[in-house]
């Protein structure tokens, strides 16, 4: 298979890890042949790579750490005892006046806007100083229901600088879902806008506000953003504008609180569909550690550079776009609909803004191929370096399709990690080409491998459970209010013994790269051959009248099976008998016979997390009888309407 990019001798003498490669040559007297021999080196000896990084990026260290890790196996490896450190420290360190610390629109202002250092380290300060004055301390949480603005990003900021616990949730979250969330943490300060637009739509969220705030015993206050400005919150009690804050005045210096390296910088939660969500707690110098390791060596971006990736607050990807902060880049903001007023949107924002590093999911790319977009023809991407795609598997179709329409030259760094860690396991690397449906490369400190369920190695070009041998600092720290760490181990290490078992189905290629088959929990087990649901809907891709679509495999009584496949068609279509002889040509042509369902079925909408994540295992599980309600929680859900659909489905007679 020949590649569809290869980098320049220009690109890789630039790279972060080229450079890399040479400091350790000349420092530690490390010199590696290639990308492959380095990945070797930096997982059989771990603490070594890891502390190379902390001498590599000059961590700003307040204490002296005794050692690299307690010894210590998976879970609850403690990193860099003695070491004290502040995230937020290290992103202003970047300040500068020759460019923006941020850009950002949104649908209620499409125009782009800048926010500079200045103004973004005086705004931080003045929500410091709201902040101490409510009594806020280290290890006290704020908690943030916020759209995708500089508000959360200043909020965030400050939170960490002074050694508090960030934690936020997007306003289109419904509210059962977020006291959930929040109630598990008692956050002293709560922060809310009062409405935003979606799709043209105007939402308010003011009500919301208050019914959350009700329910959080614990908070000392309600900071309202008049983000849309014209909702009336007067009347809602104990509150301080946003607004009010800002226009103090100050002569205050921005303050960083040195905490220790294993202290939590923010919580994030798991999707919560199929019960209350794990709040998922990352720790200070974990994650400082591994966004520097991530933005240079594996997205590569430079100082100057602007990054942005598709994200709400909600998401682990917006935390990570300000990782690119750490790096010297300007972070560009975008709050609304990806599809708002059309698909081609966010392209066109990329372009005036002059983005170098565009970042989205998967659906998003396969929606604009759906679509037919040629984005060459219409949209001027010639500032841009890279397009990142996370969030499900980028099919193969998908890499064709970024270097036929959209950039025929950039670097496509498909990436796959998770909430779980707050950043990658497998990802882009700019000295390796790209291969089509692959994604480049294993991370560097990431001693990951393809299990069978025996718990042994599988060869590559097989297929296996994702496993990580070896602790990484971007490991949670814990769950919140999880005691004895059961939550914990009961999601990562119920499998394997110390082993970090994902829940993935991979493919180690023949060039070390790496294919994600979908979620190992939702695999299709067809008469003892386990089928990825990323085959299938790879495939069906390739079907024009086909819109979406969502697979599942059924275990019946007596050893029988039932594989129905459910659709969305596209606008004018419908599901005729040579529709279904088509999908049935096109499985059979792509993979097997096993491939081909038993029957097909064309809904309405198909069920998807807030987040985007498709909902199989839910499906599944309503389909054999169980409730809706405790399988799935529609508050964590984009459309849970469309789970009726199943819990009237009735399953014929084998």
């Amino acid at each position: 298979m020949s590649p569809l990019w290869n980098p320049d001798r220009e690109i890789t003498e630039k790279s972060h890890l080229r450079h890399y490669m040479s400091w350790l040559k000349t420092y530690a007297n490390h010199d590696f042949e290639d990308y492959h021999a380095l990945w070797s080196w930096s997982v059989d000896n771990h603490e070594r790579f890891w502390e190379s990084l902390y001498h590599y990026f000059q961590i700003i260290d307040h204490g002296k750490y005794t050692s690299v890790t307690d010894g210590s196996t998976m879970p609850g490896v403690r990193w860099f005892e003695g070491s004290k450190i502040n995230y937020g420290e290290h992103i202003f360190r970047k300040a500068t006046t020759e460019r923006p610390a941020v850009l950002y629109c949104s649908e209620s202002f499409p125009d782009i806007k800048a926010l500079s250092w200045e103004d973004l380290s005086r705004q931080v300060v003045l929500f410091q100083q709201y902040l101490l004055a409510h009594g806020v301390q280290k290890g006290d949480r704020v908690a943030a229901y916020l759209t995708n603005t500089p508000h959360a990003t200043i909020a965030m900021l400050a939170t960490i600088s002074i050694g508090a616990i960030w934690s936020s949730c997007s306003p289109d979250f419904g509210v059962s879902s977020v006291i959930d969330r929040f109630k598990q943490i008692s956050p002293s300060i709560l922060i809310g806008i009062d409405g935003y637009t979606y799709n043209g739509k105007r939402f308010d969220r003011v009500k919301e506000l208050e019914e959350i705030r009700n329910q959080l015993p614990d908070c000392k206050d309600l900071v309202i953003v008049p983000f849309l400005g014209d909702i009336p919150f007067g009347h809602v009690p104990n509150h301080t504008s946003w607004t009010e804050i800002m226009n103090q005045d100050t002569n205050k210096e921005l303050t960083f609180v040195p905490v220790d390296f294993n202290d939590p910088i923010w919580i994030l939660y798991s999707s919560g569909t199929t019960g209350k969500p794990k709040a998922i707690t990352h720790s200070h110098g974990g994650m400082l550690l591994e966004h520097l390791k991530y933005l240079h060596f594996h997205n590569d971006v430079h100082e100057g550079e602007k990054f942005f990736w598709y994200s709400t607050t909600g998401w682990m990807m917006w935390n990570f776009v300000h990782a690119s902060l750490l790096a010297g880049a300007t972070i560009v903001l975008y709050e609304g609909s990806a599809a708002f007023p059309g698909l081609s949107f966010l392209w066109d924002m990329a372009s005036k803004a002059g983005v170098h590093h565009f970042g989205t999911s998967a659906p998003y790319i396969v929606a604009c191929m759906k679509a037919g977009l040629d984005i060459k023809k219409t949209t001027d991407l010639s500032a841009l370096r890279s397009i990142g795609s996370t969030g499900s598997p980028l099919p193969p179709e998908g890499f064709v399709y970024v270097y036929e329409h959209i950039h025929d030259a950039v670097w496509l760094t498909s990436m796959s990690g998770g909430t779980d860690v707050c950043t990658a396991f497998v990802g882009g690397n700019v000295l390796l080409p790209v291969y089509q449906g692959e994604i480049q490369c294993r991370t560097l400190g990431c001693a990951l491998y393809a299990y069978n369920e025996n718990g042994n190695l599988v060869p590559n070009g097989e297929v296996g459970e994702m496993v990580i041998t070896k602790a990484m600092p971007c490991m949670p720290i814990y769950f919140w209010n999880d005691y004895h760490n059961a939550k914990y181990c009961d999601s990562y290490f119920d499998m394997f013994e110390n082993i970090w078992r994902h829940g993935d189905w991979i493919n180690i290629t023949e060039h070390q790269g790496i294919i994600i088959l979908g979620r190992s929990d939702a695999t299709l087990n067809r008469h003892g051959v386990r089928i990825g649901t990323a085959e299938i809907y790879g495939s069906l891709n390739k079907i024009e009248e086909i819109k979406d679509s969502l697979v599942v495999n059924l275990e019946m009584e007596g050893g029988k099976h039932y594989m129905p496949l459910f659709v969305v068609l596209n606008e004018g279509q419908h599901l005729t008998p040579e529709l279904i002889q088509k999908i049935a040509k096109q499985l059979r042509a792509d993979y097997s016979p096993r491939h081909v369902p038993d029957e097909v079925y064309e809904v309405a909408d198909l069920p998807y997390t807030i987040s985007g994540k498709k909902l199989e295992t839910p499906v599944k599980k309503i389909l054999l009888g169980m409730a809706v309600d405790t399988v799935s929680n529609k508050d964590a859900m984009r459309n849970p309407e469309s789970l009726e659909y199943f819990k009237s489905f009735k399953i014929p007679n084998l």
